[in-house]
């Protein structure tokens, strides 16, 4: 097992803003995507007043190799869940929020309508909060992609995570061309909102893989793009092949900036929806 480099280490940022906000989630009993995949930047989104909330439960259906969420039967539909998702954005005066799930090949939808009601109750009541969605490939169904996009949420994610070559060792229950033809599909069914993808570095990938995935991502009109290092959540999840070094992770988010996406944050510590907001500010 490879020992984690100082540049991965994260230092604790609790703070006032961080209180109120683990405070206003454990009172609404809404989860966050920040705890159930142990993303090591929590404390520091928690201090902005930012959470990336996570819909449909906390069990999902697949069983990535790279995941820390839990494979499990999934649970009934919350359907209050929307509701208190939007009182948590009001009262935490939330200027931009990333809305997340499970994947849920359960339902028919994939859960597609879910993230719809989410999207109108936080419209309804923080009518200015900018939303993103970060979705899961709804098993390829272009109606959930379509009911989800109608809700006209800011900014629709789906992440590739990993080069094709590695698919079937990383995302066994997923396919790399299905996902592509998401992000493509987004386009289509509304030019005005915003495509992102992200992806993880260290799982044996070549440079050549990643530049080549750049390519696909542009080809279907991706515009956002977050790249971050992978960390095995337990010693049963893939180990890390590599720990990419910070400044690989800059000249990685140099090129991607040089093929025409229009945002990017690439750094070791970067997660999908770390300092989200800052994509729609350029």
């Amino acid at each position: 097992m490879l020992k984690k480099p100082d540049w991965m280490r994260v230092s604790g940022m609790r703070n006032q803003n961080s209180e109120a906000v683990a405070g206003v989630l454990q009172a609404l009993n809404l989860n966050i995507v920040c705890n159930e995949a142990a993303c090591p930047n929590h404390m520091e989104c928690f201090s902005r007043k930012t959470a990336t909330f996570m819909i449909l439960g906390t069990a999902c259906t697949r069983n990535c190799r790279f995941c820390n969420v839990r494979n499990e039967p999934p649970k009934p539909i919350d359907i209050d869940e929307p509701k208190r998702i939007a009182q948590a954005v009001r009262e935490l005066d939330m200027r931009y929020v990333v809305i997340t799930s499970v994947t849920r090949d359960d339902l028919p939808d994939g859960g597609a309508a879910h993230f719809a009601d989410v999207i109108s109750s936080i419209r309804a009541n923080s009518p200015t909060t900018a939303i993103e969605v970060l979705i899961p490939d709804f098993g390829g169904d272009i109606a959930a992609l379509k009911t989800a996009a109608d809700a006209l949420p800011n900014v629709i994610s789906h992440n590739m995570e990993t080069v094709s070559k590695l698919y079937s060792a990383v995302r066994p229950q997923a396919d790399y061309m299905r996902s592509l033809e998401l992000l493509a599909n987004i386009k289509k069914l509304n030019p005005a909102i915003h495509s992102k993808s992200g992806i993880m570095l260290g799982l044996g990938e070549t440079e050549a893989q990643v530049y080549e995935l750049f390519d696909d991502l542009r080809n279907v009109g991706c515009e956002f793009l977050t790249i971050g290092q992978y960390l095995a959540p337990t010693r049963e999840h893939l180990p890390v092949f590599e720990y990419i070094e910070p400044y690989r992770f800059e000249e990685y988010g140099k090129i991607a900036r040089e093929k025409g996406f229009s945002f990017v944050a690439s750094a070791p510590l970067v997660r999908s929806s770390y300092h989200a907001d800052e994509a729609l500010k350029g």
